[in-house]
C-alpha cells in the first residue's frame, strides 16, 4: 500500500472511533441516568402495598435499563479497543511506508545533486574552454552583449521580463531569449551564441529554474560554468523565490557563491549593483 492508502486508513479508524467514542459516552450517560432514577424513588410509611409494589417494579424498570445501558457501553469499549488496535497497526506501517519513500527522495535528490556536481567539476576542468570570436589577428574579441540572462520561461512575467527591461535602461546591451530566438530559430544556435558574446551571465534561479527535467537552464549554467573557467567571473547568480537550503540541495557550489535576492531587491536595485560590478571591471581593466 502507499502512504496515502496507508493515510487514508488511519483516517478512517480515527472516524470510526470518534463515533464509537460519542455512543459509550451516551450509553455511559443513560446508564447513570437511570441509576440515579432507580435511587429518587421513594414512597412513606403509610403506602399501601400495592403503592410499594408499583415503587418497586418502577425501581426495577429503571435499574434493568442501566444494565442495559451499562451492557452496552461495555459492548461499545471492546469494539474501541479493537479499532484502537488496528488504528496504531495501520499507524505504524504508515510511518515505516513515509520513512521508505522519505529515504527514497532523499537518494534520488543525492544523486541528482552528485551528478550535476560531477558535471560541474568536469566542465571546470575540461581543458578546451568555448571560444569567443576571434578577429583576424587571432586576438579576443570584446563582447557583443554585457549580459546573457539565463531564466525559466515561467519565471518571464512574474520578474525576469522587468529585469531584462532595467538593464536595458541602466544601458546594457542584453542577451534576452524574448528578443533574440525568432520564428524557426535554432534554440540551441542562438542561445550558444548569446552565451559566448556575452560578458556576463545573470542566472535566476527559482523552482522552476532547478525542477528536475529542465533541458535549456541546465545546458545555460553548464555552459556559463565552462566559460567563466576560462574568462574569469561570468556567472552572476540571483535567487528568486528560493531560500539558502533550496540552493544547497541543488548545488553546494552555486550556494557557496555570493548571490543577489529578490526577496530584498528588485529588478532595479539588480540592474544598479551590475552597473557598479561593470564600472568596477572597466576601472581595473585601465
Amino acid at each position: 500500500m502507499s502512504v496515502d492508502q496507508y493515510q487514508r486508513s488511519v483516517n478512517a479508524l480515527d472516524k470510526d472511533i470518534a463515533d464509537l467514542e460519542k455512543k459509550k459516552a451516551a450509553a455511559d450517560r443513560k446508564a447513570a441516568d437511570e441509576e440515579s432514577k432507580a435511587n429518587r424513588v421513594s414512597w412513606s410509611k403509610n403506602a399501601s402495598e400495592s403503592t410499594i409494589k408499583g415503587k418497586m417494579r418502577q425501581i426495577e424498570s429503571h435499574r434493568k435499563t442501566a444494565l442495559r445501558a451499562q451492557g452496552e457501553s461495555a459492548d461499545l469499549q471492546k469494539k474501541i479497543a479493537d479499532k484502537r488496535k488496528k488504528r496504531n497497526d495501520a499507524y505504524t506501517r504508515l510511518q515505516k511506508e513515509q520513512q521508505a519513500e522519505e529515504k527514497k527522495r532523499e537518494k534520488a535528490v543525492r544523486n541528482m545533486r552528485q551528478a550535476y556536481e560531477d558535471r560541474i567539476a568536469e566542465l571546470e576542468k575540461r581543458s578546451t574552454p568555448i571560444v569567443r570570436s576571434v578577429d583576424h589577428s587571432g586576438g579576443q574579441l570584446d563582447p557583443e552583449y554585457d549580459v546573457f540572462i539565463s531564466h525559466a520561461w515561467e519565471d518571464k512575467k512574474g520578474f525576469v521580463d522587468e529585469l531584462a527591461d532595467e538593464l536595458r535602461k541602466a544601458g546594457f546591451k542584453v542577451w534576452y531569449d524574448t528578443d533574440r530566438i525568432k520564428w524557426g530559430d535554432s534554440m540551441r544556435q542562438k542561445i550558444d551564441e548569446g552565451l559566448s558574446h556575452s560578458k556576463f551571465g545573470i542566472v535566476v534561479l527559482s523552482p522552476n529554474y532547478i525542477a528536475p527535467g529542465k533541458y535549456w537552464t541546465k545546458a545555460e549554467l553548464d555552459a556559463l560554468f565552462s566559460l567563466e573557467s576560462v574568462n574569469g567571473k561570468t556567472l552572476l547568480p540571483i535567487w528568486h523565490n528560493l531560500t539558502k537550503q533550496d540552493v544547497m540541495n541543488f548545488s553546494p557550489i552555486i550556494a557557496n557563491r555570493k548571490a543577489l535576492t529578490t526577496a530584498i531587491m528588485t529588478a532595479k536595485d539588480i540592474a544598479g549593483e551590475l552597473a557598479l560590478l561593470k564600472q568596477e571591471e572597466t576601472t581595473t581593466e585601465e
